[in-house]
């Protein structure tokens, strides 16, 4: 996400880092180059400006000039500087104490506001929560049949009355989850093309109707500064208490999440990163304040892992790894179970450097899929015991996957060369000496 703001900053700012001097010259120059990849973001002018104003104050003080290492110095002045614009810490959702919490869900038609409240239900039902959506678009009649349909992929009923209003609809799906013992009520309500006076009314009958506990404005990530003009429209008549960034794995600029917060007032509390049902994560402003300057986001890393790995395969798999006991089978399993992850664009997005790969460049997926296959068209045995495979079974096994000998051969010495890894692991060689000469698994 922001791959290109990442990158140009990353290049503004590498003249900094590692210089043993710097001036209030080259800081005011630095400073220039930085204003103009924000425009360029097509963050709101005013913000920018602040924004500047904000890290020059601090770039320019006594223990910045005189510091051993300024250049990383200034980096981490604007890295906490865009945490404090984007929100300095992640914003929770409110939960009623008297079941059921009911979440009203706003914004323009085609923002994503229907996949956005399938997801939120898909997410908190996860963490414990019984989740009703309730169908409240009643201008697109695809919406009611979209939201039903994605309703029975995550397993969560949708309430909906042909015939009715938006805001009996509301009511009634509240009124119906609290008999139903359904501690959550997520309203999907209508959009329009543009800010309209008769969508306003009927979302605030809608509010008036429920008394919301939250009301989230749902974002698309790639509007840059019309999100601005959108979400102050919305907020004078509905007081949001949160904003949603959808479709962040598209070519979202950054001007949208960097303008949003300091020009509403609102927080950013989730943001969408993919067309899956999962794809949805908690707005952490630090982790992505990180992202943007290279830094990565371990954390959400981790926590990712911890989410999707099954944590008795994970001790199963450390033993073979301490036998060097690890086959191609279990090499397809972690394959499986990274692919779980999310796009591998967004997985190593949160490693640390990666907006310094060229622009354009993107991980071949479709590599993981042919490594897949190869391991498929082998039988248990070859899988178990790869040893066995001579030229003849490389000539079928490339047959029935619909690779080529040369594929089967690629994989084949990847895997020997972390079999080679494990054992001198194995005889305390050490990390460091496994890795020389290593080289990361390629795509075939």
């Amino acid at each position: 996400m922001f791959d290109d703001l990442s990158r140009k900053l990353d290049g503004v700012l590498k003249k900094l880092r590692g210089q043993g001097k710097i001036s209030e010259a080259n800081i005011a120059e630095t400073l220039r180059e930085v204003r103009r990849v924000l425009l360029d973001a097509d963050v709101n002018y005013r913000v920018a400006r602040q924004f500047i104003e904000d890290v020059r104050k601090k770039a320019v003080g006594q223990d910045v000039l005189t510091s051993i290492t300024p250049g990383q110095l200034i980096v981490k002045i604007i890295h906490d500087e865009l945490a404090s614009l984007l929100g300095t810490s992640a914003s929770e959702i409110t939960f009623s104490t008297h079941p059921p919490t009911v979440v009203l869900v706003a914004g323009l038609q085609g923002s994503g506001k229907t996949t956005f409240s399938a997801k939120l239900a898909h997410y908190l039902r996860e963490r414990g929560r019984y989740p009703l959506l309730v169908a409240a678009d009643i201008h697109r009649p695809a919406a009611v049949d979209q939201l039903k349909m994605l309703g029975m992929q995550i397993n969560v009923p949708v309430y909906h009355l042909p015939g009715e209003t938006a805001a009996s609809l509301a009511s009634g799906g509240v009124e119906h989850a609290r008999k139903n013992a359904r501690d959550l009520v997520i309203i999907d309500t209508a959009g329009r093309l543009h800010v309209d006076e008769e969508m306003m009314k009927e979302v605030e009958a809608i509010k008036f109707a429920v008394t919301p506990d939250e009301i989230l404005f749902v974002v698309d990530a790639m509007t840059g500064q019309d999100a601005v003009t959108t979400a102050r429209a919305f907020n004078e008549r509905l007081n949001f208490d949160g904003a949603v960034l959808t479709k962040m794995d598209g070519d979202a600029r950054g001007g949208a999440a960097l303008s949003l917060r300091a020009t509403v007032g609102k927080p950013i509390k989730f943001l969408s990163t993919g067309e899956k049902l999962d794809a949805l994560e908690k707005f952490h402003p630090d982790r992505l304040a990180s992202r943007i300057l290279g830094m990565g986001d371990i954390v959400t890393f981790v926590e990712k892992a911890q989410e999707r790995f099954d944590e008795d395969k994970a001790v199963r798999l450390e033993a073979k790894l301490r036998g060097s006991q690890f086959t191609l089978e279990d090499f397809l399993e972690q394959l499986r179970e990274v692919k779980k992850m999310g796009p591998l664009n967004q997985v190593l997005g949160m490693l640390p450097g990666m907006n310094r790969l060229p622009a354009g460049v993107n991980v071949d997926e479709k590599a993981l899929v042919k490594i897949e296959a190869i391991i498929q068209s082998m039988t248990v045995e070859e899988r178990q015991k790869p040893q066995v495979i001579n030229g003849s079974r490389r000539k079928r096994i490339a047959s029935g996957s619909g690779t080529t000998v040369q594929d089967v051969n690629r994989l084949m010495k990847q895997y020997e060369q972390m079999q080679r890894m494990l054992r001198t692991l194995g005889k305390g060689g050490g990390m460091r000496r496994a890795m020389q000469g290593m080289r990361l698994p390629t795509g075939l």
